[in-house]
């Protein structure tokens, strides 16, 4: 065996079949080297290929280190159903955790609040002014205390003020969180638009979702209407891509 590409693609199987498992550390280069024959430069390149698809990270003092693979299911649809924030108190983070039979407590969940001046994309989703006044409930969710995405939704003044989603104590915003308190205003959710889309972190996500180099984030826009078409939440997310594994039951449409 000679050429890179072969060295990782026998690296790529023993980690896709649990030969190296998530979080262990590849042998040194020289060990790989003598194993598959070739030489230490051709063994930085395979791994630099897999590094490049985001099965392992190189860390100092450690080597190349195994990625964790999605432990989280991130549901779709499912998450947000009536029955769990209108009829019970799940709320969408917590919809997750029990889907993922991983245990949760209130302060998994923080937030600041402020109202701030509306920049351009929530002032287009909501037809008002740039700079504006609204609502923004920035909130970083964490599971076993590692951050797994930030979401900020941002809300008009007259639909929230005074409720518990303009309260910053950390958890949900109540029993069955933020869309149980647009219903008791009088907006109840009825229907929502997501969008998701992928791109390197910038510094500052890099730092607060504790990523690994070369770990891309998933970005999420989400916009949630009463039945009367009355945007009532705009919000955006950054989800550490490593850490969710996106789930979708839907019935195809006619």
């Amino acid at each position: 065996m000679s050429g890179y590409r072969e060295v990782a693609a026998s690296l790529r199987e023993d980690i896709q079949s649990g030969d190296y498992a998530p979080g262990t550390t590849l042998p040194k280069q020289n060990e790989l080297a003598e194993r598959f024959r070739v030489n230490v430069k051709t063994i930085r390149l395979a791994v630099a290929q897999l590094e490049a698809e985001g099965l392992v990270t190189p860390i100092r003092r450690r080597g190349t280190v195994v990625r964790e693979r999605p432990a989280m299911k991130r549901l779709g649809i499912e998450r947000y159903a009536k029955s769990k924030w209108k009829f019970g108190d799940t709320v969408a983070f917590v919809a997750d955790r029990e889907a993922s039979g991983r245990p949760w407590k209130l302060t998994d969940q923080t937030q600041k609040v402020a109202l701030i001046e509306a920049d351009a994309e929530v002032a287009e989703a909501y037809d008002i002014a740039p700079n504006t006044p609204v609502y923004e409930r920035a909130r970083i969710v964490r599971e076993g205390g590692r951050p797994t995405h930030t979401l900020s939704s941002y809300y008009l003044p007259e639909i929230v003020e005074g409720t518990p989603l303009v309260d910053p104590t950390p958890g949900p915003a109540g029993r069955g969180g933020g869309l149980a308190v647009l219903t008791m205003q009088g907006y109840e959710p009825d229907h929502m638009s997501e969008t998701i889309c992928a791109r390197m972190p910038t510094p500052d996500e890099m730092t607060t979702l504790e990523l690994l180099a070369g770990e891309p984030v998933m970005i999420l826009t989400r916009r949630t209407f009463t039945a009367e078409d009355v945007l009532v939440e705009f919000a955006r997310g950054v989800h550490a891509a490593s850490r969710f594994a996106w789930t979708y039951d839907f019935k195809l449409p006619d």
